[in-house]
């Protein structure tokens, strides 16, 4: 049997590589609510522009949990100035995406690219017996073509710049090193017969 070629090799990592960014959904689960986070345009907003979130929200079960149930808040922090208010606060609206129906969204413009947190809050009104919870997601905004470049006051010292490697570009360094390891020690083992 004849050993699978080193190009063979690295293209099925990159061709695996490739799918990984384009991650549909994250899903987060708080005491006994769930929350899918889906945001468009395709998980990749750019600053300046108009991006759409919503969140699923189901209870043990598979119970969708309406907006009309929630008594929801949604908060956008810049993730490099952890202490600092929300900067924005977009006010929820009901949506139907997909198969839902009333959920929780927002549109949002991110002012400036760079890293963000969304923190969703809810805790139930009327009859719904969810109990509170906290769900977050981050995202990086990329640059947009009407961007906001952000001043900081003259009072103020800019803070640098934390620029974060995504997880799957490691792992997939990673994976190329450990692939390409495991088939050269194959092919020496291979020629000391």
């Amino acid at each position: 049997m004849r050993p699978p070629s080193l190009s063979l090799m690295a293209g099925l990592l990159i061709g695996s590589l490739a799918v990984l960014p384009a991650q549909a959904h994250k899903t987060e689960v708080s005491g006994d609510v769930a929350g899918t986070w889906h945001l468009e345009p395709n998980h990749s907003p750019k600053a300046g522009e108009p991006a759409r979130v919503w969140v699923a929200l189901t209870q043990q079960g598979g119970r969708v949990i309406s907006l009309e149930q929630c008594d929801c808040t949604l908060a956008v922090y810049a993730t490099n100035q952890p202490d600092a208010a929300p900067v924005v606060q977009p006010t929820l609206q009901a949506m139907s995406p997909e198969r839902f129906q009333n959920i929780p969204g927002a549109d949002i413009t991110f002012p400036a690219l760079g890293e963000y947190r969304m923190v969703l809050t809810g805790r139930p009104r009327a009859d719904a017996t969810f109990t509170p919870f906290e769900l977050s997601y981050t995202t990086v905004v990329a640059g947009g073509a009407r961007s906001i470049t952000p001043t900081p006051a003259p009072d103020q010292e800019a803070a640098p710049e934390v620029r974060r490697s995504p997880v799957w570009i490691v792992s997939g360094v990673g994976g190329i090193v450990v692939a390409i390891a495991a088939l050269a020690a194959f092919n020496k083992g291979k020629s000391l017969r």
